[in-house]
């Protein structure tokens, strides 16, 4: 049985790719900050849970070196974020370097303690977004953090080979994650459908797929998947 664990994975996209990971046979691991919501969710779905904070060096050095992953894993899935959207001259430099850990500093340092257990036919996946491509009022944080993280894949591809390294890249997903915007959550999903070329925002399972696809791809190291409907070519 492969095995996966699934940063930031006690919630929204994280945790539907846990989900997914374990109906399709995966030996999962949950791993997140909340590491009461992580042994939750890995009840559910028969999975284990480890406490993984991408702020927080030493819980991957933990994590790690937990008995539990003892005998090496398989994949990893890093989701984690820490927006922070304002626009340049509202910037706070706290939550500007928590995004930039998030997002590009943690999974550097994933791979720094988790290369040893990775199985060289193994694979990390890493989250970007489309707003990297997309820039706009108050996006520069969560633009940039983006953006990086595609050279980050590519170079820590280098850096793991033969583990492949890859990252996804989705636009608006209709994963739960809107819903505190209340009444305007439908106008949003409707500007994003008319901003992509099929027509439509995106669900779970676009992300979800591709992620599962990538695990198994294993002629593919190095890139970024984008997953918005071609919303980052259209102009709207």
């Amino acid at each position: 049985m492969e095995r996966i664990l699934v940063i930031g994975g006690a919630r929204a996209l994280g945790a539907a790719v846990a989900k997914r990971a374990a109906k399709d046979g995966y030996g999962v691991v949950v791993g997140a900050r909340d590491l009461a919501a992580a042994e939750v969710l890995a009840r559910e779905i028969g999975a284990t849970a480890v406490r993984v904070d991408l702020q927080d060096e030493s819980t991957l050095a933990a994590a790690a070196a937990a008995e539990l992953l003892k005998d090496g894993i398989d994949h990893i899935v890093t989701t984690g974020s820490a927006p922070h959207d304002v626009r340049a001259t509202e910037l706070d430099r706290d939550k500007l370097l928590a995004a930039f850990t998030a997002k590009v500093v943690g999974p550097m340092l994933v791979a720094k303690h988790f290369a040893p257990v990775l199985r060289p036919t193994g694979s990390m996946v890493l989250f970007s977004g489309v707003v990297g491509w997309r820039p706009g009022p108050g996006s520069l944080v969560k633009g940039v953090t983006n953006g990086a993280v595609e050279y980050a894949a590519r170079h820590l591809a280098a850096d793991l080979a033969p583990v492949r390294v890859n990252a996804v890249s989705p636009g608006v997903i209709d994963s739960g994650t809107w819903d505190r915007l209340g009444d305007k959550r439908a106008a949003l999903l409707g500007k994003s459908a008319a901003g992509t070329f099929v027509g439509r925002h995106g669900e779970t399972d676009d992300v979800v797929d591709t992620v599962m696809w990538l695990l198994r791809a294993g002629f593919i190291s190095g890139e970024t998947i984008h997953i918005e409907g071609g919303a980052r070519h259209k102009s709207v």
